[in-house]
């Protein structure tokens, strides 16, 4: 790939040649020593250069690396973290990484299967002899070079006797191949940690999927902490060995050097995968992207990740078997996932609970809202069914009453003033990714219920009411799970005016009921041979509907309206929408989908707008002036976009345009919720930075407030804003309130 325009014509003193790539936190490039060596540097985005949290997070990596600079890792060859824009350079390893291996040409079998085990051992028992540990041992930082496997990337590994970076607040790696203990303590991980690692890579690589792979990344890190690795395909000679690298208790495992003499005993011939559908192209990578560059498909090296390949459902699973695929987060070294939204601020339909859409132009909430009677700051987690979870909710405010849920907690009742809890239902199961709170009126609270694994005969999931004032249940229904196949937003319920419409358990029709008593108002199909989700439009209430060979194949391009009567549930004339467009919310009267741009089913970014104007029944439409990545929201008449860097572009509904960029601090955020005066972008940490509506100028900015998965893309506003109170939603159910004129100080 060559260079582009504005790229440095050397680095440090060395000549670049090529650019290999480039991801949210800098670019590599190909150059020469003196001696005509190739080398790969690395060089920081400038954004990052000021960072000082990442600045010591680059140079523990430039000391790792200079540690383990050995036969089966890429040597350090000079570097800068000093630098005003840091960088380092390394040798130069030519070849596929196991994730592009996999995806073009199938598993692994045999001698090279067995050869790629015991360079792996070697290579981890190199990293641990020097007391350091890699942390993020996945297919991307493998590189199959001529001379054998190679270990790359030790961009948030530490020396065992180096205290973790606290302030960030993030747990890092990538949850498909990383340890429980990783998942659960990230401060004690150790050496064994990356035999746990190990174990489930060597699954990837003989199977084509990993051990414990799941639709849900909910589910992932639940089955990680919890559940049997999924062995089955394993060739059992390799099985023997893996097994033990996949205990769930750190002590359980062996060593890297116990593990080389297992694997040294091994025959040649250990056989391949069974025959399962997983050949080339099909593999079930949950998309282990280098955290650092992506690799471009015409770079002549693979020091970076295949493009990833969409994971395949089980097909009859009535729960999140259909999600589109392209809505897969982004599962990054540095930043990988809690839970995924539904791409954007909550639409409104009539008094239905959410923070953002409305039909209001470009005004924000008075800077001189009042705070609730006697409040004061608070946190307070909220447990719910299951544990080990990284949860979130989402939370509505009504009067001095905060309505909670998401995943674990069916609805859970706090109050703004002091946090103080209520009353809480919780949801026994595994939740469906981004699926949270349905909304609330104002003597019903309405939330998602999960069948526990051991209850197959419940429904797989419910929407479930609930008495907003006692917490006792007052109805329930089984509830469809397949919105975000049709419309990219996790939104199969909700709340219209004092009634509830839902998408039926069997996916086939809408359903309207009396919000508080149950009472079934109507009843209305789907049009034939499509799948539906409800969008609101204003006061409105429209289907969003797609056929069903399009959701089937995760490639809804044709999607259509409908006009939902929200008397008698009959349908209108039939609308089309030139897709992928996702709904965003309304301005200027008009229904606003971003327009999505895709490579195969996998989401690439966003590049248009379309609007539709109920009053005509027409659709017009609009490019942007490039594509933007990132979680999508939209508030007070603005579209916005949070790419994972904390970059937050603002663009104008009715022509496409640039209103303003901003870069923050808060990695993977999502948003926008407006109100007292400012604009509230949040990641799973805790993180909040607050935004002048009109420039996009940083108001204040917070320090993260649990350790959390970042990075995921398209997940709901984080923030609920009541009054002058603001209450910020972060992973494992924490939920923090302050002052938005005293937000915590930040470092």
């Amino acid at each position: 790939m060559s260079l582009r325009g504005g790229d440095p014509a050397e680095i440090g003193g060395y000549p670049l040649e090529a650019r290999l790539g480039s991801g949210g936190m800098g670019t590599v490039f190909l150059a020469r020593t003196s001696s005509g060596r190739p080398v790969a540097i690395k060089l920081i985005h400038q954004q990052y250069a000021g960072d000082d949290e990442f600045r010591i997070r680059f140079r523990q990596e430039v000391a790792a690396a200079r540690r383990v600079s050995g036969a089966f890792t890429a040597a350090v060859v000079d570097a800068a973290p000093e630098a005003e824009q840091p960088w380092m350079a390394t040798t130069y390893i030519e070849g596929q990484t196991l994730a592009q291996r996999i995806t073009t040409e199938g598993p692994l079998n045999g001698a090279e299967l067995r050869m790629l085990a015991i360079g792996l051992a070697e290579a981890l028992r190199d990293i641990h002899r020097v007391g350091v540990v890699h942390r993020d041992l996945k297919p991307s930082n493998v590189v199959l070079s001529p001379e054998g496997p190679r270990v790359i990337d030790f961009g948030i590994s530490r020396a065992v006797d180096q205290q973790t970076l606290t302030m960030t607040g993030r747990v890092i790696g990538t949850p498909p191949f990383m340890s429980p203990e990783q998942l659960q303590a990230p401060r004690g991980v150790g050496p064994r940690s990356d035999v746990f690692s190990l174990g489930t890579l060597l699954v990837y690589a003989a199977t084509g999927h990993g051990p414990f792979d799941a639709d849900s990344p909910y589910l992932t890190a639940y089955q990680v902490v919890h559940e049997e690795p999924s062995l089955d395909a394993v060739p059992a000679a390799l099985r023997a060995v893996v097994e033990p690298c996949l205990e769930k208790e750190p002590g359980g495992r062996p060593s890297a050097d116990e593990l080389l003499v297992l694997l040294r005993d091994l025959p040649t011939d250990l056989g391949g995968a069974r025959t399962d559908g997983y050949g080339p192209g099909r593999t079930r990578d949950m998309i282990t992207q280098h955290h650092f560059a992506t690799r471009d498909t015409s770079a002549p090296t693979a020091l970076t990740t295949a493009p990833a390949v969409p994971g395949t459902g089980s097909d009859g699973t009535p729960i999140g078997s259909r999600l589109r695929r392209r809505w897969r987060p982004v599962l990054a070294a540095a930043v990988t996932v809690a839970a995924i939204g539904g791409g954007g601020a909550a639409l409104t339909a009539g008094s239905a609970g959410g923070n953002g859409g409305g039909d209001k132009d470009n005004s924000i909430a008075a800077p001189a809202a009042a705070l609730p009677a006697g409040f004061e700051p608070w946190r307070r987690t909220v447990q719910g069914g299951l544990k080990d979870i990284p949860d979130e909710l989402r939370c509505v405010a009504h009067g001095d009453a905060l309505f909670c849920g998401g995943g674990g907690v069916v609805a859970t009742r706090i109050r703004v003033s002091d946090g103080s809890r209520v009353w809480t239902a919780k949801s026994p199961g595994v939740p469906v990714q981004g699926m949270h709170l349905v909304g609330a009126t104002d003597d019903t609270v309405l939330g998602y219920r999960f069948a526990a694994q051991n209850a197959p005969q419940d429904p797989p999931s419910e929407v479930v009411a609930i008495d907003a004032d006692s917490g006792r249940e007052l109805w329930s229904v089984p509830s469809g799970a397949q919105s975000m196949a049709v419309t990219g937003r996790t939104q199969d319920a909700l709340v219209a005016g004092s009634a509830v419409v839902t998408v039926d358990g069997t996916d086939s029709r809408f359903e309207a009921r009396d919000a508080h008593s149950g009472k079934v108002a109507w009843t209305t199909p789907f049009p034939a041979g499509t799948r539906c989700a409800p969008v609101p439009v204003g006061a409105e209430l429209y289907a969003m509907c797609a056929t069903d060979a399009e959701v089937d194949a995760s490639s809804v391009q044709h999607p259509t309206l409908y006009r939902v009567d929200r008397a008698s549930g009959a349908l209108g004339r039939r609308v089309a929408v030139d897709g992928p467009a996702v709904p965003m919310g309304v301005a200027g009267g008009r229904l606003v989908l971003l327009r999505e741009r895709t490579e195969g089913t996998a989401l690439a970014g966003y590049d248009g707008l379309a609007r539709f104007d109920p009053a005509s029944g027409k659709v017009t439409y609009s490019r942007t002036a490039k594509s933007y990545a990132g979680a999508p929201g939209m508030a007070d008449g603005t579209v916005y976009v949070s790419a994972q860097t904390g970059r937050v572009t603002a663009l104008d509904p009715a022509t496409g345009r640039e209103k303003w960029s901003r870069q923050t601090g808060v990695e993977g955020a999502s948003g926008p919720v407006a109100g007292a005066g400012a604009l509230y972008f949040s990641s799973a940490t805790g993180r909040v930075v607050a935004l002048a509506p009109h420039d996009g100028r940083v108001l204040w900015m917070t320090d993260p407030q649990a350790d959390g998965l970042t990075g995921d893309q398209g997940a709901s506003p984080r923030v609920t804003v009541a009054g002058r109170a603001v209450v910020v939603a972060a992973t494992k159910n924490t939920l923090f309130a302050f002052d938005a004129r005293k937000p915590p100080k930040s470092g």
